[in-house]
């Protein structure tokens, strides 16, 4: 079976139908997965630890004889590193650094301004409890430990619990590992829509988290977008997402990798390449089919493409614009001369990464922002994890005598126009 993404032409009249059908995701699926949510759930509310149990046992392809097994012991910390080989324990620290670099950036402090014997101002403080969900599926992710722990440290919460379904040690050394050097809290053994509902409701043993990060299968997105209002979530994670504008100035080989490195992540990961070159989008393609054979997730990659993927030819930088901000992708390439003009335009987008020499897997692992970014068109609306993502504000108000009878008329006004009378009481008393 042959490379077949979707081609597009936006001077052809079935242009927005062929788009607009393929940036869609048909979640009908979705209904029967929420069913059996909503039964984990109900389990774990219900019957706590005993419930637990039963689904590490059943999902997580883990034996478990106690409940205490379900922390990862400082035996078994050791045990990982043993697994891991010095320059993978030196490149974590050195992507560590990047990302934390990068971080702190972002940390937001308390203000207050005084004027008139009024202080104005909001206080800033971190979230207590975090947990860090980080799946275990095609892939071991020691980078989504890195991603999602870093900013949470640097805010300043105080326990950061992280849930991964590990079976044996051995097959998940990295991402222990990782997790012990980012200073992570604790390491519990579980996965899937249990461990979201653990996280949030808690049991005797495990304790309720705050807020709960990370991204995951179905099962995982799903229990996050029903447990929400319970306790804090990120976001509701779709396919990874990848849209490359690219010109005739750049190297097809390039680009077609930059393409199969998000299409390797799942059959629903969508590859999305945009040029006004029509030689360019063959050359591309050409290359893909090239250089397949050789990929060891080419099946995955190839179901990406046949089912997802797109080349969309487009007249000008303006079309180009129009369609990117359109899709609002998770990731954003842009290969070509004219990058800084197109970037004035872009206005939707997760993370961006301008020229040839920067593919976006160094975002995923040690370029410094941070990866978990806003995926199925959300970038039109949300922003990247990161540590204000930890931090909550509170406003600070303290009001003088002066200024309280200035502010005192205005609320009545206001108070007695809504017909609130114990609001206009409680401004009025006040006023004296």
């Amino acid at each position: 079976m042959k490379i077949n993404p979707l081609r597009i032409d936006t001077s052809k009249k079935d242009f927005e139908k062929k788009i607009s059908d393929r940036i869609g995701i048909n979640d009908s699926a979705n209904k029967k997965v929420q069913k059996k949510v909503d039964l984990i759930i109900s389990s774990i509310r219900k019957d706590g630890d005993k419930a637990l149990m039963g689904f590490i046992k059943k999902f997580d392809n883990y034996d478990i004889k106690r409940i205490k097994d379900i922390l990862i012991s400082s035996d078994e910390i050791k045990e990982a590193y043993t697994y891991v080989d010095k320059l993978q324990v030196s490149n974590l620290k050195k992507s560590i650094k990047r990302i934390r670099d990068f971080s702190k950036k972002q940390k937001a402090e308390s203000w207050s301004d005084k004027k008139d014997g009024t202080i104005l101002g909001e206080k800033v403080t971190p979230i207590e409890t975090v947990g860090i969900y980080v799946p275990a599926g095609k892939a071991s992710y020691p980078s989504t430990v890195l991603m999602n722990t870093i900013p949470a440290k640097i805010a300043g919460v105080k326990n950061i619990v992280m849930a991964c379904p590990i079976s044996q040690i051995e097959d998940h050394a990295l991402a222990i590992v990782a997790a012990d050097l980012c200073g992570v809290d604790a390491i519990l053994r579980m996965g899937g829509a249990h461990a979201i509902a653990a996280l949030t409701y808690g049991t005797k043993h495990i304790g309720k988290v705050d807020k709960i990060v990370g991204p995951g299968n179905i099962y995982v997105t799903l229990a996050k977008k029903t447990v929400f209002g319970d306790v804090g979530i990120d976001n509701i994670a779709g396919p990874s997402e990848i849209v490359i504008v690219a010109d005739s100035t750049n190297k097809p080989d390039w680009i077609a990798m930059d393409l199969f490195s998000q299409a390797e992540h799942d059959e629903l990961a969508q590859p999305i390449l945009i040029s006004s070159s029509m030689k360019l989008l063959n050359d591309v393609h050409k290359s893909a089919e090239k250089i397949l054979p050789s990929m060891l997730r080419k099946d995955i990659i190839l179901k990406s493409f046949n089912s997802r993927g797109m080349y969309i030819k487009a007249k000008n930088m303006k079309e180009i614009a129009s369609i990117v901000n359109r899709i609002a992708p998770e990731h954003l390439e842009i290969m070509s001369k004219n990058k800084k003009d197109l970037l004035k335009l872009i206005t939707n987008a997760g993370a961006i990464f301008l020229g040839e020499y920067t593919p976006e897997v160094f975002g995923d692992y040690c370029a410094g922002p941070n990866h978990v970014l806003p995926t199925s068109g959300s970038a039109r609306f949300s922003s990247p994890l990161g540590v204000y993502d930890f931090q909550k504000r509170s406003s600070l108000i303290s009001i003088s005598r002066k200024t309280a009878t200035a502010l005192s008329k205005i609320s009545v006004s206001i108070a007695l126009s809504e017909g609130l009378q114990a609001h206009a009481l409680a401004a009025k008393y006040r006023d004296k």
